[in-house]
Parts: C-alpha cells; sequence; structure tokens
C-alpha cells in the first residue's frame, strides 16, 4: 500500500526537518518545499497530495498566496503553521480556508495529532456514507454535497461542520462542543472561528442555510421542519 504523501512548506530547513522526523516516524512519506513558488511547482506535478503543512512567512510567495491558490484548484487540507499569534491573522485564515492553525512554537507530537485526526476523516471510507436532511445530501466517502443534484463547494472544514450539523439534527450544540468535536481537539481560541465557518457555510447552502438556526448565546443547531 502506498504511503500517506504530506507536503510540508516551510524556508526553516531546521523546521522542515524537525516536521519531516516526526512524520516518517509515523509512516507517511513526507515531500518538502523551501518557499512557496516550489510548493506550488511540487503541488502541481505530485499526484496524491493528502495535506499541505504550510508555512506563513515565506520568500517568493506567502503562505497566504499559496492558500488562496491550492483553494482555487483543490480542496485539500491544509494546516498553517505560523509565528504570528494575532486573532485577525488566524480569522484570515480560516476566511481563506485553512483547516488547522498552529502558532510557533508548537509540539510536534501535537502537530501529528492533528495531522492524523485530519487523515483520519479524509481517508476513512468504511462508515455510512451517505447523509441526507431538508434537501441536503452528504456524500462523505467522495466529500461531495449536492443541493437539488447540483454539487456545493465547500471547503475541507465546512464540509465537516455540515456534516456534524446534520448528523446531530434538532440537537442544540455548543460552540465548546462544536470545536471539540469538528476540530477534533481542545481549542482555546476564539468561539468566532465558528461563526466565521457557519456564515460562509450559510452562504454557500443559500436557501438551505435557513436550516443551521443560532441558538442565543449558546450555538446552533440544524433543524428540519416536519
Amino acid at each position: 500500500m502506498d504511503k500517506i504523501k504530506i507536503l510540508v512548506v516551510d524556508d526553516e530547513v531546521r523546521m522542515r526537518k524537525l516536521v519531516k522526523d516526526f512524520l516518517v516516524r509515523q509512516g507517511y512519506s513526507v515531500i518538502e518545499a523551501g518557499d512557496g513558488v516550489e510548493a506550488m511547482d511540487i503541488f502541481y506535478n505530485e499526484k496524491n497530495i493528502a495535506l499541505v503543512i504550510l508555512d506563513v512567512m515565506m520568500p517568493k510567495m506567502d503562505g497566504w498566496e499559496v492558500l488562496r491558490e491550492i483553494r482555487e484548484h483543490s480542496e485539500t487540507p491544509v494546516i498553517m503553521l505560523t509565528a504570528r499569534g494575532e486573532e485577525k491573522d488566524e480569522l484570515l485564515g480560516f476566511e481563506l480556508g485553512v483547516d488547522e492553525y498552529i502558532s510557533k512554537p508548537f509540539s510536534p507530537k501535537i502537530l501529528v495529532a492533528r495531522v492524523e485526526a485530519i487523515l483520519r476523516r479524509t481517508q476513512d471510507t468504511e462508515e455510512e456514507s451517505v447523509i441526507s436532511a431538508g434537501g441536503i445530501v452528504i456524500d462523505k466517502s467522495a466529500h461531495i454535497v449536492k443541493i437539488d443534484d447540483q454539487v456545493i463547494e465547500l471547503s475541507f472544514k465546512e464540509f465537516e461542520l455540515l456534516t456534524y450539523f446534520m448528523e446531530n439534527q434538532g440537537i442544540a450544540l455548543s460552540r465548546e462542543k462544536i470545536l471539540n468535536n469538528v476540530w477534533n481537539y481542545d481549542y482555546f481560541g476564539d468561539a468566532r472561528t465558528i461563526d466565521t465557518h457557519v456564515k460562509k457555510l450559510r452562504s454557500k447552502l443559500g436557501e438551505k442555510g435557513e436550516l443551521i438556526k443560532t441558538i442565543w448565546v449558546m450555538g446552533y443547531k440544524f433543524e428540519v421542519q416536519s
């Protein structure tokens, strides 16, 4: 069986080596890039890259530019690494479609845990793969969302969020519970992370976005009127 490919993009050789060593130990195949231009060349030429770990501050083409270009062509999961710790940078990353956001310095073991959590969800095709509610159909194995047979383009995290909502139809979900289940780790950032994703998700769902109800102060609920 072929190893899962991960692209690690960082202009610091020492950082790339640190991340690569931990991932290789877990059985992943790691491809390295030292700047954004090299990263995009590899991304276009290599087949089946399962995940991208991407630094923000890089020469030639920074992480934001790389992320924007990746999202124009692919929903491949992206984890952003950055020395910045400002909330506005984190929110920008989520607006652009990043799936996880890790500030340096970080624990390599935590990074690997998050990589494995994302890949478990993207690689797992064993469970029941089709969910349908309120005219929305999710095919989890194909990673496709349809409304009236029309495919709706969602980012990885938007897809996971909608899936979680639909699997918990009619249940009031707190922001904390959503973060812990959809992001799959204890998240200590601002709850606006969820609000940002819900806003974009509602927009992409059009009229069906109204099925995601806001519960004042608490969180959200996906509800289909009978």
